[in-house]
């Protein structure tokens, strides 16, 4: 691996950390400005334009932002067997994309719904093409994360200054869908630019076009299925309870995903990574890597998902305001998402998939988008918001499920010698530690910053104290580079 070794997984989580930071800044500065301008009908009105467009955009691109990772960090050390397999890869894209183009033009012409506000949809729908254009799939299989972190805060400032310089009143809701988006299209404008950087641009012949195309419609089915449960919700709230409903369901799910970006984000630095390890043969240190990607997952995914289920009041009418208040119980009920999508993220994307498992990564995904369908069906009618929430909680716990019942003869590989019962109990002590704050009388922010302050304060020193072997890495990490700086400062 010569490329990709001169950079470490500890150097690669950082820089998607400095992303996933970006990522969550960015929401938090502009949301609150936006919602409060355009008030839950726009915010629910861009939430279904974006919730459609999602099905677009997933047919366009098949499965090849996941599988396109995976085959070129198998050719990466070949330059010229990777401009081959990037420029096929691409080329099937590029034909989904306008096959993708015409189903979308039609649906906005003859689905009433959508005709009404066919310039948001329009305006919104050239995500679509430069999702395809942006190959984001090749500068991840490269581990060019140093790229992808500085490109993206960069394209993401301009958004964020276009939203409070345009965004004025509720009736401005086609340019912030449009600014949503800028950060995305400018960002792969880019890395179209640079592509001649990363491979020959040149047609190199000798294709085999068909090599693609089963692995690439088993993860398109993953897609289908993943995008069913994470966007079915969105898109069936829109019709059947309308864009106030859908705007405060969109408050909670913002917040989700945000946090869903911390939680998986040591997953995503080592996708390559563990694919190269697994098809080099080197089964040790997958498993090794993959186990300390499942700690991760428990001590952040537990931690936040308790912290937001406290606060989420306070975090709810900081973020969207009081106009949102039936925002706060589908936060509450949806936050347990955060641990299930971190450890299936694990089971599936890290070890099913560099294992050459992705149809039970397909079958999960279609098992859990089933039983969502099913629940929001029955419950969304009658619950709202609330609905889509058990919804989606009851679909990734089956995904999870089936996925670790695929892998059980592997689990002790993954959690042999966990230390589950450590996070557990700081868990359960920054609960305790934290609940005075909740009952007090601070106002919103005051609260959430004094909240949050004491509950991980407690469960980091019980991690400590506890000796959690993660925790402790990462801590004598963090001292031995301190003390490296403060040498060089003296």
């Amino acid at each position: 691996m010569k490329k990709a070794d001169n950079r470490s997984v500890t150097y690669n989580f950082i820089m998607n950390v400095i992303l996933t930071g970006s990522n969550i800044l960015f929401p938090l500065l502009t949301y609150p400005y936006a919602s409060r301008i355009l008030k839950p009908y726009g915010m629910g009105m861009v939430s279904f334009a974006n919730a459609i467009i999602t099905y677009f955009t997933m047919f366009a691109q098949l499965g090849i932002p996941t599988y396109g990772i995976r085959v070129c960090a198998k050719v990466r050390d070949d330059r010229e067997k990777l401009s081959r397999t990037v420029q096929e890869v691409l080329i099937i894209n590029m034909i989904t994309c306008f096959l993708s183009y015409a189903a979308f033009f039609a649906a906005i012409f003859f689905t009433p719904r959508l005709r009404q506000e066919k310039t948001l949809f329009l305006v919104m729908g050239i995500l679509i093409f430069f999702n395809t254009l942006g190959v984001e799939w090749l500068y991840k299989g490269l581990e060019q994360y140093t790229y992808i972190t500085v490109r993206s805060i960069i394209f993401k400032f301009v958004a964020f200054v276009c939203i409070f310089v345009f965004i004025h009143n509720s009736d401005d809701y086609v340019a912030y869908g449009f600014f949503t988006v800028l950060a995305l299209v400018g960002s792969n404008a880019m890395n179209f630019i640079n592509l001649h950087k990363m491979i020959s641009v040149r047609p190199v012949g000798g294709y085999h076009f068909r090599q693609h195309l089963k692995p690439i419609f088993v993860f398109f089915g993953m897609s289908v299925a993943t995008t069913i449960y994470t966007n079915m919700d969105s898109v069936m709230l829109g019709f059947i309870k309308g864009a106030d409903e859908n705007g405060c369901y969109d408050a909670a799910v913002k917040i989700k995903n945000i946090l869903v970006s911390v939680v998986t984000s040591l997953g995503t630095v080592l996708l390559p990574r563990v694919s190269y390890h697994w098809e080099k043969g080197n089964r040790k240190e997958f498993w090794k890597l993959a186990k300390k990607a499942a700690a991760f997952e428990i001590i952040a995914g537990g931690s936040l998902a308790m912290f937001f289920i406290i606060f989420a009041k306070p975090t709810i009418y900081l973020v969207s305001g009081k106009l949102f208040e039936r925002a706060i119980l589908p936060m509450e009920i949806i936050m347990p998402t955060l641990l299930l999508i971190g450890l299936s993220n694990i089971t599936g994307i890290q070890i099913l998939i560099p294992m050459g498992k992705e149809k039970y990564v397909l079958y999960s995904e279609i098992a859990g988008a089933t039983i969502n369908l099913i629940i929001n069906a029955i419950l969304i009618p009658r619950l709202g918001a609330s609905g889509a929430a058990i919804g989606t909680v009851s679909a990734e716990l089956v995904v999870l499920a089936y996925q670790m019942c695929i892998l059980k003869k592997d689990l002790g590989k993954l959690f042999g010698g966990a230390e589950i019962w450590k996070s557990v109990t700081a868990v359960c002590l920054a609960f305790v530690a934290s609940m005075a704050i909740r009952r007090s009388s601070l106002s919103t922010f005051p609260m959430l910053l004094a909240g949050g302050i004491i509950f991980f304060l407690v469960y980091g020193i019980v991690l400590l104290v506890l000796k959690e072997s993660l925790v402790c890495e990462y801590w004598n990490t963090g001292k031995t580079y301190m003390n490296k700086f403060l040498k060089k400062r003296h």
